[in-house]
């Protein structure tokens, strides 16, 4: 049975405290449908810009948007890295609605064959390996870590997602997370994509939990500014079998909710600069239809005529220019016409 060893310190404490502040203040803001659909490409672009060059790949950012806006018939490696990550975020994305069951091992390989398609052979790809490998220090090329034997890998993963499971709702989601994403990475399951494969994964089981940083946020941004701290943080250095009765997740969790609190601080604020251009800002009158409709489930026309003295023509624009910002959605016809609240508002 795994049973992971770390400490509530006042850090970790203070920073599970101000995760649920930050997503609970942005939960209770509204954005326009177009500026969360931008922020989710540009999410889906950083993501797989950051994910990928964690790993090694050179390609800037600027190249990574164009490869994913064209999607080139002929790929080099480095360039199908990129869209495989991003093919396999938009997949995901389908999931976050889905139970929390199905987070499990089908999962978890179906990813890593997603992100490692056309680039290793077939019967590597989706598979747990089958025989052993090392890690390399990226900037030395020496061997710092010998994972577990693949003969034990199997074993490895079902006792880590048996914990994921069990104490999905006991713990806090970061815990969770935090502790699958650092004894994945630890068991290094795969022959390659293990990277890339966690990071995925590790989304998929926050935004399970209501911590849905999915859509809108890239927490492998943050790895990506220095990847040294990264691995420093993440694996181990020496053989894993002299080191796993010791392993401490204290320090990590630390690190990995760092990573959560400044990613939600960037994409917040972008998010309020990109929600108050002229086009997107709401005004006193279009708030009092939200907060109204929050408070009763629904707004008729005669319930805003209450709320304002705007002409009815120009009430019809404002219901109009919420609609079109994705908020609110109408429902009836004629007299029983009325407005609600849409779901992704």
């Amino acid at each position: 049975m795994f049973q992971p060893f770390y400490t509530i310190t006042p850090k970790l404490l203070a920073n599970i405290k101000q995760v649920t502040l930050l997503v609970a203040e942005l939960n209770n803001k509204h954005f326009s449908e177009v500026v969360l659909l931008d922020f989710e490409r540009r999410a889906r672009e950083v993501s797989a810009h950051s994910s990928t060059s964690i790993e090694g790949n050179s390609l800037p950012l600027t190249e990574v948007k164009k490869i994913m806006k064209q999607a080139p018939e002929h790929l080099r490696n480095s360039e199908r890295e990129v869209l495989n990550y991003n093919r396999a975020l938009i997949h995901l994305n389908t999931l976050k609605e889905i139970d929390n069951n199905c987070f499990n091992l089908k999962l978890i390989l179906t990813i890593q064959k997603m992100v490692t398609d056309g680039l290793i052979d077939k019967l590597r790809s989706g598979k747990l390996r089958q025989e052993p490998v090392f890690v390399n220090n990226l900037q030395t090329r020496q061997v710092i870590y010998f994972p577990p034997d693949h003969q034990d890998v199997y074993q490895l993963m079902e006792d880590l997602l048996l914990y994921v499971n069990i104490n999905k709702t006991k713990l806090d989601p970061l815990i969770i997370a935090g502790i699958f994403h650092k004894q994945f990475v630890i068991i290094h399951p795969f022959i390659d994509g293990n990277g890339r494969t966690t990071r995925l994964a590790t989304k998929v089981l926050l935004a399970g939990m209501g911590l849905n940083t999915f859509n809108l946020f890239s927490f492998e941004n943050y790895y990506n500014q220095n990847v040294t701290n990264y691995f420093q943080n993440v694996g181990l250095i020496g053989n894993y079998y002299e080191l796993k009765d010791a392993i401490d997740f204290t320090t990590w969790l630390e690190y990995f909710s760092d990573g959560i609190i400044d990613e939600l601080l960037r994409v917040g604020d972008e998010l309020v600069k990109s929600n108050s251009t002229p086009a997107t800002m709401l005004k006193s009158h279009h708030q009092a239809v939200i907060d109204y409709i929050k408070k009763h489930g629904f707004i008729k026309d005669v319930d805003y005529a209450q709320l304002t003295e705007r002409a009815r023509p120009t009430r019809n624009l404002d219901l109009k220019k919420l609609i079109e910002l994705g908020l609110i959605e109408k429902q009836g016809k004629g007299k029983a016409t009325y407005y609600v609240l849409k779901n992704n508002s």
